[in-house]
């Protein structure tokens, strides 16, 4: 199968440092890996510019949530208001104490001979009140400049994020964030701010991480912060409306990137040399059935996924399902926004962890219009006569498929102009009886002169050592590589 051709691949894995806290967003996973001929993988199987890192998100990561001017993220009130709505009832508050231990975790990088290492700036770190006629708070400044020049200085090139999901609960409190277009000039007053800080150093930006979380799981399920959802999806919500607001507050998200991306061309690009481009996040879709209506459904399922923000990008316009089935609840581009979205990237970056079946269901939902049911096709994790699909070890949502992440760049390719991409999330993590938070790390195979750190598990009771070598961690990076190699 003709795939295409990538100038240079990310891969970006999830990486903590050995701290016992608990993580503020996800259980962790225990997959089996399908058999692949990847034994032979090494770094030279990949062509030169292929380039290896790890991920971090400052909500995640840092801790310090009260320390140094720090204002509070839309994450903190979730988290603390709302214990009951996280997995274990955790926070961010301390996270894996990067924000004091970061050189720590920057050596890691560097012994494990990675080239990037992906990081979040927070922005009520650095603007506590959200806007900088607020206030600038310098010690939030400084520290990310110590970060860029630590890892600079170690050999590691930064990628940075701009916004992975921590809104300023100042801004959220004052207009409803995301909701409101007023967001755009506060996302373009931050990144600007992002820019002259640090474009001399930072080569690699990223506006948004996964707008599509954001808006599917904070305002159609109100499981991720803010929390807002229609009471009838999920009693917990206390305000929403599932059947709009997901598609406001994506409009808003790529009406502030593609801002944020003219300004950087305008102002900055030409004098930095640096890229930009936006983190959109996909489960692959397999057609249910060979029927003509589950194959439709399946491509229904990615435009209301990826299409939802990569079609604006690419060609200044919702995907053509969606206008169908949304109608008058998608918003519309003006024709200078349309013109601002089309190719308002330098480079893709693409998190894929998973793949389902995608069945048609002509129905929708039963209880009221929302965004989940609107595209009119049910997510399954396996076939009647499978035995095993999502959910394999602790895991829900999870269900091991490389092949998906090829099918997902030849989709790139034949639908959306072969972008430059970067894949800038895919891993696994693995849950021990032992553990009380995360941090596992990925040993890539003994044939491959470095490690790729996968990394969620702290281990209490199991050594380093014995983490390093879960066969169903090593398997998955395995599989997945060898599905990037055949891709190239």
């Amino acid at each position: 199968m003709e795939c295409p051709s990538l100038a240079i691949f990310l891969l970006l894995l999830v990486l903590v440092a050995p701290i016992n806290h608990h993580h503020p967003y996800f259980s962790i996973v225990v997959v089996s890996s399908p058999a692949a001929d990847t034994d032979s993988l090494n770094r030279t199987s990949f062509p030169t510019g292929f380039v290896f890192g790890a991920a971090s998100s400052a909500y995640q990561y840092e801790g310090a949530a009260n320390v140094d001017g720090r204002g509070p993220s839309i994450w903190d009130t979730f988290t603390n208001k709302y214990p009951g709505r996280i997995d274990d009832g955790s926070n961010g508050d301390r996270g894996v104490d990067f924000y004091f231990r970061y050189k720590e975790d920057v050596k890691l990088v560097k012994d494990m001979n990675m080239d990037a290492f992906r990081i979040s700036i927070s922005w009520s770190r650095v603007l506590p009140a959200g806007r900088i006629s607020g206030g600038v708070n310098e010690k939030g400044i400084m520290f990310y400049h110590r970060l860029i020049d630590e890892l600079l200085s170690n050999g590691i090139e930064p990628f940075v994020t701009i916004l992975h999901l921590d809104l300023p609960q100042a801004l959220e409190e004052e207009y409803g964030g995301f909701l409101s277009p007023l967001i755009v000039d506060d996302y373009r007053g931050f990144a600007e701010l992002c820019f002259r800080e640090y474009g001399g150093k930072v080569k690699k930006w990223i506006t948004i991480n996964e707008p599509w979380t954001m808006s599917s799981y904070g305002y159609d399920e109100g499981i991720f912060a803010p929390g807002r959802c229609s009471q009838w999806v999920n009693p917990a919500c206390e305000a929403g409306d599932s059947a709009t607001e997901p598609y406001i507050v994506s409009h808003h998200a790529l009406l502030s990137h593609a801002s944020a991306v003219n300004l950087y061309r305008q102002k900055f690009q030409q004098w930095q040399n640096g890229e930009i481009g936006i983190a959109l996040n996909c489960f692959w879709m397999v057609p249910y059935s060979d029927s003509i209506v589950d194959q439709a459904a399946a491509r229904r399922a990615v435009d209301f996924m990826f299409g939802w923000h990569m079609e604006p990008i690419t060609y200044g316009r919702y995907p053509k399902s969606m206008e169908a089935n949304v109608g008058e609840r998608l918003p519309k581009f003006t024709k200078e926004q349309s013109s601002n979205l089309i190719g308002s990237y330098d480079f893709v970056g693409i998190n894929y962890y998973t793949t389902f079946y995608a069945i048609h269901n002509s129905i929708g939902s039963k209880s009221g219009l929302r965004y989940k049911t609107d595209s009119l096709a049910e997510w399954r994790c396996k076939m009647l006569n499978e035995s095993v699909g999502c959910g394999q070890g602790a895991s829900f949502w999870l269900n091991v498929y490389p092949e998906g992440i090829r099918d997902l760049m030849n989709h790139l390719k034949h639908k959306y102009n072969n972008p430059p991409v970067y894949i800038t999330e895919n891993g696994i993590a693995t849950t021990n009886l032992w553990c009380s938070s995360i941090l596992c790390q990925v040993c890539l195979n003994e044939y491959i002169n470095f490690m790729v750190v996968g990394l969620d598990e702290v281990t209490q009771g199991i050594t380093m050592e014995e983490s390093l070598q879960n066969p169903d961690r090593t398997q998955y990076i395995k599989a997945h590589l060898h599905q990037l190699q055949k891709a190239i």
